[in-house]
């Protein structure tokens, strides 16, 4: 027996396009790509990179959550033709907003929790043991627009028929586990402890991120981490990660000077470190 748990999201903030380029062709690519933005996206990726400099400079000591990973550098930008070549083999349109990411900020690197997956590692269903025989398959469209969970009960008793138990715990593990859950989505970000951070590309809630957190039996879900309230796009969430980033550090300013946080600066300061989320 399964037991299917949801919530209530409200949706915002639509997807943004129409950067120009000094350069011609990345011009004309953004104008057939996208549509005509509602956010001067130019500001957002100078902002970010404005913001990340700033947060690299503070956290010299790389004291925050996942720093010492990334350690605040990015990797080469992408070529249009790679991203060209990514989505007519897949058969579809990334993100305006990661594409203007990877474009002119970085490919991965520097991001929330263990930093951002490189275009070539987004398919990987799982980022800590990355397997070439279990991708995400972005082709089929996303199947969820609520947050979807599953609760195993079974009708048999552990102790007095424990076969039958087993049986139907798999049989709820090949429903639950189930690779087309997370159809129509790249794994942008490893929050750890097999939790990805994912970026929809096909289906209702394009370019929104999601959550797969099946591995902690906390479903799949809108990427709240980081203290929205509401679904975010991608330059929304990765800028409200250097937000709440350098938040922390001007509330905690030994952070900076010496390197080391304790949980106690973190109670006088009265707000929980932006990367606990439970």
């Amino acid at each position: 027996m399964f037991l299917t748990s949801t919530k209530y999201f409200q949706s915002t903030a639509a997807r943004a396009a129409g950067i120009l380029f000094p350069n011609l062709h990345k011009a004309l690519y953004v104008t057939c790509h996208f549509n005509a933005p509602a956010i001067n996206m130019n500001e957002q990726i100078e902002r970010i990179k404005v913001k990340l400099e700033q947060l690299k400079k503070l956290d010299r000591n790389l004291t925050l959550f996942g720093s010492q990973k990334h350690k605040y550098k990015l990797n080469a930008t992408v070529s249009l033709d790679t991203i060209n070549q990514f989505e007519s083999t897949y058969k579809i349109k990334l993100p305006n907003e990661y594409v203007h990411f990877l474009i002119n900020i970085g490919n991965g690197g520097a991001g929330p929790f263990y930093g951002l997956e490189p275009l070539e590692n987004v398919l990987f269903a799982d980022l800590d043991y990355k397997r070439a025989d279990l991708l995400l398959n972005p082709t089929i469209p996303f199947l969820h627009t609520e947050p979807w969970n599953l609760e195993f009960l079974s009708t048999a008793d552990e102790e007095e028929n424990e076969d039958e138990y087993e049986k139907q715990r798999q049989e709820f593990k090949e429903i639950y586990f189930d690779k087309e859950q997370m159809n129509g989505v790249i794994a942008i970000c490893n929050y750890g402890c097999a939790i990805s951070i994912n970026l929809v590309v096909n289906g209702h809630e394009y370019g929104n991120i999601w959550t797969d957190d099946r591995a902690s039996d906390n479903g799949i879900y809108p990427s709240y981490e980081l203290g929205n309230n509401d679904k975010t796009t991608f330059l929304n969430w990765y800028e409200l990660w250097l937000d709440n980033s350098l938040a922390e550090i001007t509330r905690n300013p030994s952070i900076a000077d010496t390197g080391t946080i304790s949980n106690k600066q973190i109670a006088k300061a009265g707000k929980k470190s932006w990367w606990k989320f439970w």
